[in-house]
């Protein structure tokens, strides 16, 4: 079994419960760095994108401060995301078993995971918003340097910054979704959260919903402190 998605930080620990490390400290510093530039971004600029949500803008001073804050906070997203992406994207490549699960998907949310296949640290829902976000933080980032006219007025037409800042816009709406359905998703799979904040999780959260990626910890651990366990110790 090659061990495609295991990263530095990755571990099991034996006791009652078994412990599993998901995300070490950096990870969890550059995720939530990550997802609240995300939330400001998306305040401030729906504040900026139609007047019945100006009011927004006195969270961030008004409104010349927000106009002037909203492209520092898009840099700071995209320099986040991409440690995030150098971090993970190997882990988020596509598999045969994401295939499986995603015509199991009926089961997924029926919570029948017995009928899924094993899987590794991610499933194919994670990994659709992984390369969702990485698309869209591209395009946005992209669009947004074409209509910041303080720094890059002069190397782009009036036209073409009008077509950047409509397909920015539709990027946003878009960017809004996968991210009310990654946290949907983190809140309805109990015991996530707990991941995204701690760090860890227990082995039978992992058994549960990525016995692929457990199989491989324990693997890894036998033949590096040569402790012969299960899985579900």
């Amino acid at each position: 079994m090659t061990a495609y998605d295991l990263e530095p930080g990755d571990g099991v620990h034996p006791g009652k419960p078994v412990t599993v490390d998901r995300y070490t400290v950096g990870a969890r510093i550059n995720h939530w760095i990550t997802a609240i530039s995300l939330v400001l971004l998306a305040i401030s600029g729906l504040a900026l994108f139609t007047p019945s949500l100006y009011f927004l803008t006195a969270l961030f001073g008004g409104g010349q401060w927000t106009r002037a804050i909203h492209p520092w906070i898009g840099v700071v997203l995209f320099v986040s995301f991409s440690i995030l992406f150098i971090r993970f994207w190997r882990a988020n490549l596509w598999k045969g078993e994401d295939n499986i699960w995603l015509t199991r998907v009926r089961d997924v949310l029926l919570g029948h995971e017995e009928r899924l296949p094993e899987l590794g640290k991610y499933n194919a829902g994670q990994k659709f918003v992984f390369w969702g976000m990485s698309l869209l933080i591209l395009v946005l980032i992209a669009t947004g340097l074409v209509a910041w006219d303080q720094y890059f007025f002069r190397f782009t037409s009036i036209e073409t910054k009008r077509i950047a800042i409509i397909v920015h816009s539709l990027a946003a709406v878009g960017i809004i979704c996968v991210w009310i359905i990654h946290v949907y998703a983190a809140i309805w799979v109990k015991g996530t959260m707990g991941a995204m904040t701690k760090g860890r999780v227990t082995g039978g959260w992992a058994w549960r919903h990525h016995r692929k990626w457990l199989r491989e910890l324990v693997a890894s651990r036998r033949s590096n402190a040569g402790t012969p366990r299960t899985p579900a110790e």
